[in-house]
């Protein structure tokens, strides 16, 4: 018998092609090796700073991500009912021709009456001038209901934030702190570090009811209830300031820990900082009041003092300590309630300040503070911190995420040495300069862009009345901060502002990218369903149009009236900008592109697909925008690589900070180089900058950092960011509550706003835990995000899917136990919104108070081109049925009371054995897409050995051959 021969070494490819990844908000640099014009293999790209070659089974999956039957072909006009999900194709000409007759009155009349809202689109730099150009306030991208907490509650603190925008000092720290940290974001660059602290030896403490991915290496894990990591976080605040292990010269030299605050109870100015006549805040130096950011002074942190003018006032230090060393937050007194030992509490504590004061660690590297003091060393404090939507996605997450920055401010654990780094751009100026835009200038574009940083009442996008402006209630008095926006509202809100006699706001156009609004990305999907679809009495839909695109027919795509098909990642120019989400980190400045790798017109037959960013450029030279058509009406820009190369934010500022000047050897700012992006390409795909070894900690307040990066166009100025462990930003508003200042809340929102608008972190029950919630719905249920997958693209994903095509509900043996619940029984789960039925697995990895599955695997029937038998439709489910998009009340969206964020996390639920076994529930009617091939889906049997360097026709992923 004949050996086959076999090639033991066989190449990866004709070529290599380097672009930036889009299987997760991760943006890794790729090399895609192509054999015959078609893919071969995706890795990762040693070269990158991000990845540094390492790649995930994400990653390695785009191919079947690039060649996915869901992929849309050709533009859609609805036929049938919208959510039935038929249509016709149609030619371009025809769909942008339809979007312009619907936007062109709406901007001529009243341009709020569009509705821009994008998901996971990573290109808001582009999108949120776009609805500025446009002159819309209802403009947002899906951070309202991801991750708002985090960011506003680290830009209103200490000017950056934890997320893509923050950093543990893989390098130095000692001790390590993951608090409700998935395994979604960030992941390689997160395993890449993790294995750095394994290899010395450094701890790790993973804070999440569920213990898996990083948690499952971690070297404790500590199995907190939902909503109470701030409970925790005070009660390690509480035994800091109890042992008096704090950094106060720390807290003093680059926090507001000496500034000095009134204390005039019931007055206008009572909790505001005392000034000067010039406007510097004052603290005490014992003797007398001066500037608190003077040198050379040694200001009282503890202690009552009077003012030259009478007024009593008191250090930020004290009423800090004050608080938290109140014995509500006694390690005794939280235990029970965060389900953490009071012994481990104090442990903890115990632990975090030995790793940060202990520890000696000092760096010799001299550097210069902001006030012009020279220091031959960087001192340490190697204890880091990393958080995500685990505390973030809660109704006092917000509070929460500013509870961990303080206790990283008084362990002196931000931007030192082993502790959380800032990533260029940030540190940013607290609050950040830009506020959200309010009014239109005669052009009719908005005088800033429709997100931004409220500084006090008098930002907010209210009317006369205080009530909200935009369609989804942000930046008004319900939900002041809302710096992201509140995506997971508009949709009930469009609905019921056109309904007779609402009284709200109204719209005529929803236009979304990228947005699973039907589906995975709702809260109360049933009733959201119900809303893009319900009538009036004239048989005119309530939301009167609807335009959305997307690559792939996911569930939303069935409630468009017209598609515009989006192309794949791989056959497109993206800017991953520092505008926008960027990929910097801690010692270095960095952006990428992507390029097409391929044209879209020949992976398909009659493939005619376009990216949305140059669809909303070509749009808006249709519309005769600001800024994108020249004098005589012609378009400005080509297309989004053009828009890339070309368009200035500001003078030398633009989207690509590599490669600036005519002659590219500019960079962070220059005048566009018609050559840019061919350099990109020509080096990878990024761009990078090394930071100065002298600029790379205390950013806050190192003039070489701080000029450095004024220098990029980050900072308007290098003055020193003073870290905010008390905010007068939330006192203002708190004012405003008790009866101060020209804008005050209506009297419906001035308790709330007295409450939890709070200068001080505060803790208190998530909305939905109060005491009837609890005993009627026992049990928490949360979601994670495997790592294997991200939001829905994952579970459609043909090598993905093998790993998992459906979830189950995972509850500890001692839940199923309690509640008459055996492994493998299918259980009815309900809330206090809805039910649904699903099957039940045991885990011991759950805090036994919690349930929970992974996150959108659970699909639509005939959705993503999934065949009707699919697991993910029969077998899979979402909580989302489950959670409401308001309070139990009823009276104010299920949200944080201070950034709008969606409270996904806040969800109770009871469980009991099913009748019913064998399918999920709720099922709803199959969508009219097209049937899906049954057959296995196959890719990359031609490329294999002697066939490998065969000529043919590029293969397109094939179903297997029936028998």
């Amino acid at each position: 018998m004949r050996e086959p021969t076999l090639n033991t070494s066989p190449s990866p490819g004709d070529e290599a092609k380097t672009t930036t990844c889009y299987m997760c908000a991760c943006r890794c640099g790729i090399k895609v090796w192509l054999a015959d014009g078609r893919i071969r293999y995706i890795q990762g790209n040693p070269a990158h700073p991000v990845n540094q070659g390492v790649l995930c089974a994400k990653g390695s999956a785009g191919i079947m991500q690039h060649y996915s039957p869901a992929r849309l072909n050709k533009p859609l006009l609805r036929v049938g009912e919208r959510g039935r999900g038929e249509f016709r194709e149609i030619e371009w000409d025809e769909a942008l021709q339809l979007a312009t007759d619907w936007l062109a009155p709406i901007r001529a009349r009243n341009p709020d009456e569009l509705a821009f809202f994008t998901g996971r689109d990573q290109s808001q730099a582009l999108t949120g001038w776009w609805a500025q150009q446009f002159g819309t306030i209802n403009y947002a991208a899906h951070g309202g209901f991801c991750s708002v907490n985090m960011a506003a509650g680290g830009l209103y603190t200490l000017g950056g934030s934890f997320w893509e925008f923050g950093e543990p000092d893989w390098e130095h720290t000692r001790y390590l702190m993951l608090w409700g940290v998935a395994e979604d974001h960030d992941s390689n660059p997160i395993k890449l570090g993790l294995g750095k602290l394994k290899a010395r030896g450094a701890k790790i403490v993973a804070v999440n009811p569920v213990r898996s991915g990083y948690g499952a290496i971690a070297d404790e894990w500590i199995g907190i209830r939902p909503g109470t990591d701030g409970l925790f976080a005070f009660a390690l605040i509480h035994e800091l300031l109890r042992m008096d292990r704090i950094d106060l010269e720390y807290l003093v030299r680059y926090a507001n820990a000496h500034w000095l605050v009134i204390r005039a109870p019931g007055a206008a100015d009572d909790g505001l900082f005392a000034r000067d006549a010039d406007g510097h805040v004052l603290c005490w130096d014992g003797r007398a009041a001066t500037r608190a950011d003077a040198i050379d002074i040694s200001p009282v942190v503890v202690g009552e003092c009077t003012l030259p003018d009478g007024r009593v006032a008191v250090p930020v230090f004290q009423l800090l300590a004050e608080r938290y060393l109140d014995p509500q937050f006694a390690p005794d007194a939280v235990s029970e309630r965060c389900g953490i030992p009071p012994d481990t509490i104090r442990r903890i504590a115990r632990e975090l300040a030995a790793a940060a004061f202990d520890s000696k660690l000092s760096l010799p590297v001299a550097w210069t503070d902001s006030w012009g003091r020279e220091h031959a060393e960087m001192t340490g404090r190697p204890v880091s911190m990393h958080a995500m939507r685990g505390i973030s996605a809660h109704s006092n997450g917000f509070h929460t995420c500013r509870a961990l920055h303080v206790l990283q401010m008084l362990l002196g654990a931000i931007d030192t040495p082993g502790s959380f780094r800032y990533q260029p751009p940030y540190p940013k100026p607290i609050p950040l300069p830009n506020r959200p835009g309010k009014a239109r200038r005669p052009d009719g574009t908005l005088d800033a862009g429709p997100l931004g940083y409220v500084h006090g009442p008098e930002d907010l996008l209210v009317d006369a009345d205080g009530q909200p402006r935009r369609i989804d209630h942000a930046f008004s008095w319900a939900y002041p901060l809302a710096a992201h926006g509140m995506m997971h509202t508009v949709i009930r809100n469009a609905h019921a502002g056109n309904a007779p006699g609402a009284g709200g706001q109204r719209i005529d156009t929803l236009m979304m990218f990228m947005a699973n609004m039907s589906w995975n990305s709702a809260m109360n999907t049933g009733e959201t369903i119900a809303w893009l679809t319900d009538k009036d009495a004239d048989d005119n839909y309530r939301i009167p149009r609807i335009i959305y695109a997307d690559a792939y027919a996911s569930e939303m795509v069935a409630y468009a009236d017209l598609v515009l098909p989006d192309t794949t990642y791989l056959e497109r120019f993206d800017a991953i900008s520092l505008l926008d989400r960027p990929i910097a980190d801690a010692d270095g400045v960095a952006d990428a592109i992507r390029h097409p790798l391929f044209d879209p017109a020949t992976q398909a037959e009659g493939r005619d697909v376009r990216g949305f960013q140059s669809v909303l450029l070509d749009l808006g030279a249709r519309l005769g925008l600001p800024g994108m058509v020249h004098a005589d009406g012609s378009p400005k820009y080509r297309d989004y690589a053009d828009y890339i190369v070309r368009h200035e934010r500001a003078p030398g500022v633009g989207l690509l900070a590599g490669w600036r000047g005519v002659d590219g050897e500019a960079h962070g700012k220059g005048a566009p180089n018609p050559e840019q992006l061919q350099r990109y390409i020509e080096h990878g795909g990024f761009w990078r900058e090394e930071l100065p070894e002298s600029a790379r900690y205390y950013k806050m307040a190192n003039r070489d950092y701080l000029r450095w990066a004024q220098g990029f166009g980050f900072a308007a100025s290098d003055a020193p960011i003073v870290l905010q462990l008390y905010s007068e930003t939330l006192q203002k508003f708190r004012l405003a509550a008790q009866g101060h200042g020209p804008v005050q809340p209506p009297d419906a929102h001035r308790q709330r706003v007295a409450t939890y608008f709070d200068p001080l972190p505060i803790w208190y029950e998530p909305f939905e835990h109060d005491q009837t919630s609890r005993e009627a719905y026992p049990l928490n249920a949360v979601t994670q995000r495997p790592m294997f997958m991200y939001h829905a693209w994952g579970s459609q994903n043909a090598w993905l899917r093998q790993i998992a095509t459906r979830n189950v509900l995972y509850l500890h043996p001692d839940t199923g136990a309690k509640h008459a619940v055996a492994d493998g029984d299918w259980i009815e789960v309900g809330s206090h919104h809805g039910r649904i039925t699903v099957q039940a697995k045991f885990a011991s990895n759950v805090q036994p108070d919690t349930v929970w599955s992974w996150n959108a695997i659970g699909k639509r029937k005939r959705a993503w081109a999934l065949a009707k038998d699919a697991p993910e439709s029969n077998q899979g489910f979402l909580l989302n049925h489950l959670i409401s998009d308001v309070t139990p009340r009823g009276d104010y969206a299920n949200a944080d009371p201070v950034t709008g964020q969606a409270a996904w996390f806040d969800l109770r639920v009871s469980i009991r054995k099913a009748d019913a076994t064998g399918t999920s529930q709720p099922q709803l009617p199959a969508l009219a897409f097209a049937e899906a091939d049954e057959r296995p889906l196959r890719y990359g049997a031609r490329l294999r050995n002697a066939q490998f360097h065969s000529k043919a026709a590029p293969e397109q992923p094939r179903r297997k051959p029936r028998p």
